[in-house]
């Protein structure tokens, strides 16, 4: 739910809320504080987006810990408690049933609905009671004798891991297509409390039904829907975190707590029917703004955890496509995604793009909704009935998972601070009416007839149950009605909701899909050739109509034409989808959708790209590696051994760029598949020569890829070749692409021999890419061998390839070892890192070296005590900004960017805004003991004799650019380097103490902290 990054959960904590004080409600006859000024205080915390109001709907004590909710047809809230974050699993987690007595928009009453529950995540009114994701179950609870509580607990589905409660399943969510859809991931493997949380799953199954359909080994990490009534279950073709939304013709958007918006873009049917058609991602990440993207929060004193990285979106979750249609205009297209490590909310303004979206910031530098209070933390986002959204806010001290923490931290006993509190905001437009849902709504009871009408509504909320409640009633007596509105409704999510309810209650026609298939809006058109793929096997004479629709206008009515139309096999439909593909071929999943047909029905189409072939067109060459990883998957030497011939075979310039593409789609498809013995004698020599003599670089890369994946010819072919790649390496009158080739040529086999070639190939006179294919060679040498040479010559690496060599420590536990003991000798800078590979060490499987990693990389200053200790007082001074801006002007400007002032030399500070002001301090005093990474000094010593210091601002493969202070800059060519060693010293000025006092150091810090 609130912290992952690729592979590596993250973790956020605050440790102070200075700002609000506990809010007491109505229903509290013991307040300290009058409701009014507790509210106050409160909602004076945020900064909301222009237009918009904010206001309390319930807080504490009547929930506490709330994660989830939902406002069933009747009106009534209710509020899912995790109170067991993040180690207590023994059932503490309860329902809230929240009531409205006195009918002023506010929650004052609530009943404990049911209790007992693990670690419940999620909630979705079904039938006459609510689905609650509490893993490994998905359990039905109903009240039957209305006393507010339930009496009926059913397992629906078992079988889901146990995992840290981050990334447990959650949220159930009513589709559109009347799926019920489950928040689910991979599991997490925990590696210190693996006792807690190493339950990885079972099979997916129906509690009631083990016989019936399951999913093997928790779904395989992806997402499930389900169909209780009928027992459908499936698993989708990508997963989600905490939360996920709709928008309103039915396209899935998912989150991680890294990636904050993106959206499935072809379903699992699709991807199923061609087993050898090579997709690991079903996704399309939309953000144009970075997919960890930049927050600006406005948190008063937030502390966070080792592993949280600062400054970017690190713990989204809860995601909302807004389509409560009552806020103002322009906000019918907008995600928002709650960040609660940064204390905010951020929203994202959707826009088509292809076959998917792209999602841009609503404001350039500022959040939706932020808070000055550390201890707020939005979870997750709901569309009441009202159109309004509500905000869960789970509210605690700290929210990270102790798998990612410091030690010290979890021994503090803070790990539960909050848990007697939570609230429950409501955002409106500013001149909105109070909740009025809150009295009761009338839904449950309406008419069949006011059902119907209600699937028109602007408010999802209303759409959504009314369809359900339709669904679920099955009367006969609506087939007309709702025959009529989706044939002739004014609105078309009137229409779009008629034609699905009556797929839902099996009451849709053929003739009616026809209709909808010509209908004026592309979403029903979209949404018709769904339905019509659902009734292509009883109802074969759709595929007609299907199959004239290939010149719609609308990229994703062509997009989603093209995925059905692969399940039809006749010689108009091949046309239609060739038609389709060439039309879009610059758009990925145009490609992939063409390709998703079975690969009997893909007969001649490579043929077809080879004779359009367009070399200036890189979509071109992506479809033909494509294609030809389909051939390599099949392991089939009838269409693999002809490939190959025909991409070895001397074309052309122009030839050679579809040939290229043929060899790295070939070992692509060939990767990881066992080969029979002697299948590849021919094709491996063929393949060496290839790789060492042809004209085209792209065509040798593409037969080095090969032969990564099948091996060398026998030893007298390949020594031949080895010597005549190794003379193309030493040869610097070659083109640098092609001596760094002949490089990787060698590292096919182990490179050992030619360690010493590789060395001199690793210094800064030579082109970038020679000396990353060198590193690269060497890190195939067993051992530590690679380690210790970075070691011994990292004062010599440039940025750049300080990066690539950290990459050699990354992948073996002994290199890591190594790379831990420069670490602690100083030989290696702990920056150079960088935070990603920083947490993978810090979570690290083997508890050694993760502990180890902790240490080091988490080890506070000790340098300079005496200075530093003079200082601490301006820690507790009132710092004035307006006289810090003074001070940093004075004395900071010649090296560093504030709000456009000053020179780009060092880091901009305004990324720092959000430290701890001790850690700012430290810095600032002590600037050699934390060099950001980039920043250090370097001496470049020419060959002719001249030498010049600097920080390396940029560079390129054949030159670098030193900058100084002041700003002015030297680009010096690679060429004319003799050495170029780091000098390990910050190129911030030591001594800043004897310029400013402890009340100029307490002005700076407030100037920093306060930037925007």
């Amino acid at each position: 739910m609130f912290n992952k990054l690729p592979h590596y959960p993250l973790n956020y904590s605050s440790l102070l809320c200075l700002c609000v004080l506990p809010i007491m409600l109505a229903g509290c006859k013991k307040s300290a504080v009058p409701k009014t000024e507790a509210e106050e205080k409160a909602l004076a915390s945020f900064q909301l987006e222009p237009g918009f109001k904010i206001e309390l709907l319930a807080s504490e004590p009547l929930i506490s810990d709330p994660v989830a909710m939902e406002i069933d047809e009747y009106g009534r809230l209710y509020v899912v408690e995790m109170h067991g974050y993040p180690l207590d699993k023994s059932g503490s987690g309860k329902i809230k049933l929240l009531t409205d007595t006195d009918g002023d928009g506010k929650m004052d009453e609530s009943t404990i609905f049911a209790e007992n529950l693990t670690l419940p995540t999620g909630i979705m009114r079904w039938k006459k009671g609510v689905l609650i994701t509490d893993p490994p179950h998905v359990w039905y609870l109903e009240d039957t004798n209305n006393d507010g509580k339930a009496d009926i607990k059913k397992s629906i589905l078992e079988g889901f891991a146990l995992s840290n409660p981050q990334h447990n399943v959650n949220n159930p969510l009513y589709g559109l297509d009347n799926w019920i859809y489950l928040g689910h991931e991979a599991e997490v493997t925990a590696k210190v409390y693996t006792k807690e949380f190493g339950d990885t799953g079972k099979d997916i199954i129906y509690t009631d039904k083990p016989n019936g359909p399951r999913l093997p080994d928790n779904a395989q990490g992806r997402g499930v829907r389900f169909k209780p009534d009928s027992f459908g279950l499936e698993m989708t073709s990508s997963d989600t975190q905490f939360g996920h939304t709709f928008d309103a013709w039915g396209n899935w958007f998912l989150v991680t707590n890294y990636n904050h918006v993106f959206h499935e873009v072809i379903a699992a049917s699709y991807l199923m029917r061609n087993p050898d058609l090579l997709i690991s991602d079903a996704t399309q990440s939309l953000s144009d703004h970075a997919n960890a993207a930049e927050v600006f929060p406005i948190t008063q004193n937030p502390q966070h955890q080792l592993l949280t990285d600062l400054g970017v979106i690190t713990s989204a979750c809860g995601i909302n496509y807004y389509q409560g249609g009552a806020f103002p205009p322009g906000f019918d297209s907008v995600t928002f995604v709650a960040e609660p490590v940064s204390n905010l909310i951020h929203a994202d303004r959707i826009q088509p793009k292809g076959a998917s979206f792209t999602a841009s910031r609503l404001r350039p530098k500022q959040e939706f909704l932020a808070s000055t209070d550390a201890w707020f933390r939005p979870v997750n986002l709901y569309t009441g009935p009202d159109g309004a959204m509500y905000v869960v806010d789970y509210y605690r001290q700290i929210i990270e998972h102790p798998e990612w923490m410091a030690e010290d931290v979890v021994k503090s006993g803070a790990l539960y601070n909050g848990t007697d509190k939570g609230r429950i905001y409501r955002i409106s437009k500013r001149d909105a009416k109070p909740a009025d849902w809150t009295k009761g709504l009338s839904l449950g009871d309406a008419t069949d007839d006011q059902l119907i009408e209600y699937l028109a509504s602007s408010n999802i909320w209303w759409r959504r149950n009314a369809q359900r409640l339709l669904i679920d009633r099955g009367s006969k007596n609506t087939i007309t009605a709702l025959t009529k509105m989706a044939q002739q409704a004014s609105s078309p999510l009137g229409r779009l909701h008629a034609l699905w309810t009556l797929e839902g209650m099996g009451e849709l026609q053929s003739e009616l899909i026809t209709k909808a298939l010509q209908d004026a809006v592309h979403g029903v058109r979209v949404n018709a050739i769904k339905l019509a793929e659902l009734h292509l096997e009883t109802t074969p004479t759709l595929a007609e109509p299907l199959v004239a629709m290939q010149t719609d206008t609308d990229a994703k009515v062509r997009y989603q034409l093209l995925c059905t139309l692969g399940f039809i096999n006749t010689p108009e439909a091949d046309q239609a989808r060739q038609k389709l593909l060439f039309r879009d071929i610059n758009d990925n999943w145009v490609q992939i959708a063409a390709l998703s047909a079975p690969a009997s029905q893909q007969s001649g189409l490579l043929d077809a790209v080879l004779k359009q072939f367009n070399p200036d067109n890189p979509a071109h060459a992506s479809l033909v590696s494509r294609l030809s990883a389909m051939a390599g998957a099949s392991q089939k030497a009838e269409r693999i051994h002809p490939l190959i011939e025909k991409a070895t075979a001397p074309m052309g310039e122009k030839a050679s760029i579809w040939q290229a593409s043929i060899l790295e789609g070939l070992a692509k498809g060939l990767k990881s598949k066992e080969t029979k013995a002697g299948f590849w004698q021919e094709e491996k020599k063929l393949l060496t020569k290839t790789c060492v003599n042809h004209p085209s670089i792209g065509v040798r890369k593409g037969s080095l890829a090969m032969l990564k994946v099948i091996g060398l010819p026998e030893k007298a072919q390949t020594q031949m070749a080895m010597q005549q790649a190794l003379k193309q390496a030493g040869n610097h009158q070659l083109p640098e692409e092609e001596r760094a080739q002949a490089i990787l040529f060698l590292s096919l086999i182990n490179p050992e021999p030619y360690f010493s070639f590789l060395t001199t190939c690793i210094s800064p006179e030579e082109p970038l890419p020679v000396q990353s294919a060198a590193l690269e060679a060497m890190s195939t040498i067993p051992g530590q061998k690679v380690g210790h040479y970075v070691i011994e010559q990292w004062t010599s690496l440039t940025p750049d390839m300080r990066d690539m060599a950290i990459n050699t420590f990354m992948s073996d536990p002994e290199r890591i070892q190594l790379l831990l003991d420069a670490l602690e000798k100083g030989q290696i800078q702990s920056s150079s890192l960088g935070w990603r590979r920083s947490v993978h060490l810090m979570s690290y499987e083997d508890e050694k070296l993760r502990n180890r990693a902790r240490m080091l990389l988490t080890k506070q200053d000790s340098s300079k005590p005496e200075v530093i200790s003079q200082y601490q007082a301006a820690l507790t001074m009132t710092g004035k900004a307006e006289q810090g801006k003074l001070v940093f002007q004075k004395n900071c400007t010649v090296c560093h960017q504030m709000e456009g002032n000053g020179t780009a030399f060092g880091p901009e500070l305004s990324s720092i805004k959000n430290r701890p002001p001790a850690s700012i301090m430290n810095d600032i005093l002590n600037p050699n003991a934390s060099i950001a990474d980039g920043y250090d000094l370097w001496t470049v010593e020419l060959k002719n004799g001249e030498s010049l210091q600097g920080i390396i601002a940029t560079e390129t493969p054949t030159a670098i650019t030193l900058r100084n202070a002041g700003g002015q800059e030297n680009t010096v060519a690679r060429q004319d380097i003799k050495s170029l060693t780091a000098l390990t010293i910050s190129a911030m000025p030591a001594g800043l103490e004897k310029q400013i006092n402890q009340q100029d150091m307490a002005d700076l810090l407030a100037y920093i902290r306060q930037i925007k």
